[in-house]
């Protein structure tokens, strides 16, 4: 007789930044595929999404991984909906347009400080100090400037094991700080990808006695903050050929500005000063390989013909990638900007 182990993960209720959430599901001669996962409940009330006189929340699978540290296991990434099946409102996946969800293709690159339990300071932070200035940590290699690559290394592991579209990895500007790249055609697939990619990473760090801290300025100081670049394409960015389509598409984020910045992460006004490679939180600006941007142009993308994708530097390290992803596909296809003959 088979016996699966299907981890259950989801995000709960906790404000302004979800927590990660799961639990484990024993499924006897399981398929493996994800309509065989069954609708599953929890305990509400000690995740902050209900009463405790009414406390069950349902778990609706949405996507299905294998599990790399399990043998015969899954991770299944859930949607929370309310007791009558309805999306929750701590559901923050149901908020992506369905009817645009698959035109749409996002690259997120998520920045992140691998952190010492014992100290609360990044790997290569000494106690009660500091390491050398920035300069020398971003793509470093060898033991003085490079801290947790076996983890990394790991983590990179797992998530191509568990068949995520993992594009890469690198070691960032700050001391202890690192970063990783997912890709996905269709919104919801790629908030999927990026939320298993941190849970597999998290899970990582207990056998090591350390956290991953994704505060977007964790550091205070002449220290880079984390970011969670979104990376975002659809058919008109993808085949317009046409500068002044992407000049008009930069421009219908700039009145809905803080409508973005109250989904990009907590605390991001720490981050988005107008220094370490980034934009003021306070202004707009877009530009061709300006790092220093809200949006970044690509250069690839001009050198293609003005025909690819557009980089919005400014959601945080601690962002829902499901609420990004909504409010970016909102304000484009609110744009309704059409290619004309």
């Amino acid at each position: 007789m088979n016996k699966a182990k299907l981890e259950y993960i989801w995000l709960d209720g906790y404000q302004p930044t979800p927590n990660m959430r799961s639990k484990t599901k024993i499924e006897t001669d399981f398929s493996g595929k994800l309509e065989d996962c069954p609708i599953w409940s929890f305990d509400g009330s000690s995740t902050q999404q209900a009463e405790g006189g009414s406390s069950d929340c349902l778990l609706k699978p949405v996507s299905i991984y294998p599990d790399p540290a399990r043998e015969n296991g899954y991770l299944v990434m859930c949607e929370v909906l309310s007791p009558d099946g309805t999306p929750h409102p701590t559901n923050s996946r149901a908020t992506i347009d369905s009817d645009a969800d698959g035109d749409f293709w996002f690259g997120f690159e998520q920045e992140y400080f691998i952190m010492d339990t014992h100290t609360d300071l990044p790997l290569g932070f000494p106690p009660g100090g500091y390491p050398g200035p920035q300069g020398l940590y971003y793509c470093s290699v060898g033991g003085k400037n490079t801290h947790g690559r076996e983890l990394v290394e790991r983590h990179a592991d797992f998530c191509l094991q568990a068949g995520l579209n993992f594009e890469g990895i690198n070691q960032e500007v700050a001391c202890g700080q690192w970063e990783f790249q997912i890709f996905a055609k269709g919104a919801k697939n790629a908030g999927d990808q990026v939320w298993v990619a941190r849970y597999m990473l998290d899970r990582l760090t207990e056998e090591y006695g350390w956290y991953i801290e994704y505060h977007p300025k964790p550091i205070k100081g002449d220290w880079n903050g984390s970011g969670m670049h979104a990376n975002f394409s659809n058919t008109l960015l993808r085949t317009c050929g046409s500068r002044e389509i992407y000049e008009k598409v930069c421009e219908a984020f700039r009145p809905v500005r803080e409508e973005h910045i109250a989904v990009y992460g907590a605390d991001n006004d720490q981050r988005l000063t107008g220094k370490h490679e980034t934009a003021s939180i306070h202004d707009f600006s877009y530009g061709v390989s300006d790092r220093g941007a809200s949006i970044r142009i690509p250069i690839l993308t001009v050198e293609r013909g003005w025909k690819g994708w557009l980089e919005d530097r400014r959601p945080a390290s601690n962002a829902d990638p499901y609420r990004v992803a909504a409010r970016i596909i909102k304000t484009v296809e609110g744009a309704n900007i059409q290619v004309t003959a």
